[in-house]
């Protein structure tokens, strides 16, 4: 007898094990899960960022920058030898900007060339000048940053492709606009990280130099004689006495209300007094 239940329980578990395997088997035939493609994308997107890392080839990425400032005798000639290195060196001038205050011009460029010529340029300027008021150079490493966008833009081209193949299996509105909608971000991201390592490799490739460069002038304010302070004071007395007789004209119906006031007053009190 208990042989017997003993049997029993095992055939209903084989039987209902069977029937679960199948409906899972059928299940996973029928549709392409949303949910399995995302797991899959997350993982290959782990693997793609864990790789670079991985490389120690990876050329490093710099940001270069300088700032040089000083005095000159001659602004032109400056000019001329300053553009002169710069075209030598297969640079460019991104900006230039010219100032005058009260005892000193300057001129203000503002340099773009390839990185390869960055100290190349500096040096070649450097030897023409005796001073530098500011000398200042900036390297800042972007390689690690540069590694990562790229990894994550990989992902992301990866994701949207995957959204893609979802999409063409969509069997109804509901599932279409929902896989739009996630392929709507992925492309705002992917647009993103795009423009950032535009902006990378632009800085990286093309080094900056900050050139001000100036001349003190010797001008000095107009001296003034006590004569012509005098006469300017008798100016200014004249012109006082115009602005106060035309404020006069200004104000006539006033004054008149008030002579004529007072010539009654006083008309008035002549009559009270006794004769």
């Amino acid at each position: 007898m208990k042989f017997l239940l003993s049997l029993s329980v095992v055939m209903l578990a084989l039987a209902c094990s069977n029937g679960g395997s199948n409906a899972n088997n059928s299940d996973g035939l029928e549709a392409f899960s949303m949910e399995d493609a995302v797991t899959e994308t997350v993982m290959s997107s782990k693997q793609v960022l864990s790789a670079p890392n991985s490389d120690r080839s990876i050329q490093q990425k710099l940001i270069k920058e300088s700032y040089l400032n000083f005095e000159t005798q001659d602004l032109d000639k400056t000019y001329i030898f300053i553009t002169g290195v710069i075209k030598q060196n297969g640079g460019f001038i991104q900006d230039d900007n010219s100032n005058k205050s009260y005892n000193r011009i300057s001129r203000r460029l503002v340099v773009r060339l390839p990185s390869v010529e960055f100290q190349k340029t500096i040096d070649s300027i450097s030897n023409h000048v005796d001073f530098f008021d500011t000398k200042r150079i900036s390297s800042r490493d972007v390689t690690e940053e540069f590694i990562d966008i790229e990894a994550r833009l990989k992902a992301k081209q990866t994701l949207e492709k995957r959204y893609l193949e979802l999409l063409s299996k969509a069997k109804n509105v509901k599932e279409i606009l929902d896989i739009e909608r996630e392929l709507s971000k992925i492309r705002e991201e992917i647009e993103a990280k795009q423009g950032r390592l535009k902006y990378l490799k632009n800085k990286v490739s093309l080094s900056t130099i900050n050139i001000e460069f100036y001349k003190l002038t010797a001008e000095s304010g107009v001296t003034v004689s006590y004569g012509t302070k005098m006469w300017n004071a008798v100016k200014s007395g004249f012109n006082s006495i115009s602005l106060f007789f035309l404020g006069l004209l200004h104000i006539w119906p006033f004054i008149l209300i008030v002579l004529l006031f007072l010539f009654f007053i006083k008309k008035w009190i002549k009559k009270k007094q006794p004769k």
